[in-house]
């Protein structure tokens, strides 16, 4: 069993406070149990975050900073028919105009549904389709689109966008300058649509802009049964609620990390990779000496400083 962990940890003051205050006893049982191994990552400036790397690592995908090819694999699984097509993640989100710069609201904020998201995706339609692209319907939160300009094109993951200043994360290739366009044709088109007019009203967020991610085409993988990624520390760390995520990383200890623990004693093979914003860290059961068993929990750093260097 090899379980993923995202957003273990953040480059952040509040988070190492929080790592620090958390009591995790089954990770520390872990990281003295487990053989640290793989360990991948740059900065927290990367077009494609730890945790999607390590994912892709694991089944086999391909592709450059920001090129890994999510939407097709996930279209797939949407039950659309990739044709062997370039398919890029439009995400519908809303782009909150501030004093200084626009922020990206966490699409999960938006509460979309069918009955409202299929009509949006509508209104939009004629402009993709006026420039060769195809669009499909997947989920609420989930719009494809099809188009050789996005073989390749690598963009920002949204999980690095929510919350921040999306002229950081904008696409800057040339290959962009479309979707750029697009992304403003779609904000002017959707200001007065009758469907964000109800929902001003109603008091929610409007839908005015999409984000583009996870490009490509359709790659074989190594599908495997083994790999479980646990995301329940996502939303309270983009939420930046730090009370939230140390009760999410409680539960997971108690859960997930438990159940690891119980693996390892049952002499099971298992692997645990926590994912920060910089850095992903894999540790394996392996074989170990008398020697390494009788020192390796001394040996083993506490759970804060292996969070924190992430």
């Amino acid at each position: 069993m090899h379980l993923l962990i995202p957003f273990a940890s953040a480059v952040s003051e509040a988070s190492t406070h929080t790592v620090r205050d958390l009591q995790l006893p089954n990770l520390q049982a872990l990281l003295r149990r487990l053989t640290p191994s793989e360990r991948i990552g740059t900065d927290e400036y990367a077009l494609t975050p730890p945790h999607e790397r390590a994912l892709a690592d694991a089944l086999g995908l391909r592709g450059a900073d920001g090129a890994l090819p999510w939407a097709a694999r996930q279209a797939a699984a949407d039950g659309i028919a990739t044709q062997g097509r370039a398919w890029g993640l439009l995400t519908p989100v809303h782009w909150h105009v501030g004093r200084d710069h626009i922020s990206l609201a966490d699409p999960a904020a938006l509460k979309l549904g069918e009955g409202e998201s299929r009509p949006l995706l509508d209104a939009v339609r004629a402009l993709f389709e006026s420039e060769g692209f195809v669009l499909a319907y997947g989920a609420a939160t989930r719009w494809y689109a099809a188009h050789d300009s996005l073989d390749g094109l690598p963009c920002a993951s949204i999980d690095r966008v929510i919350g921040r200043n999306v002229d950081l994360w904008l696409p800057n290739h040339p290959q962009a300058r479309l979707i750029r366009r697009l992304q403003n044709e779609v904000q002017m088109l959707l200001y007065n649509h009758p469907i964000n007019d109800a929902r001003e009203a109603r008091g929610e967020l409007p839908v005015n802009s999409f984000w583009l991610s996870g490009c490509g085409r359709l790659q074989p993988v190594r599908e495997s049964d083994s790999v479980r990624v646990d995301d329940t520390l996502r939303a309270p760390l983009l939420a930046e609620d730090w009370a939230g995520w140390a009760d999410a990383w409680r539960a997971l200890d108690a859960q997930a990390l438990a159940e690891l623990v119980a693996r390892v004693h049952k002499g099971e093979p298992v692997a645990l990779t926590l994912c920060g914003e910089r850095h992903s860290q894999r540790h394996d059961s392996v074989a170990r000496t008398l020697w390494q068993r009788a020192t390796g929990g001394w040996r083993a750093a506490p759970p804060h400083v292996v969070l924190e260097a992430l």
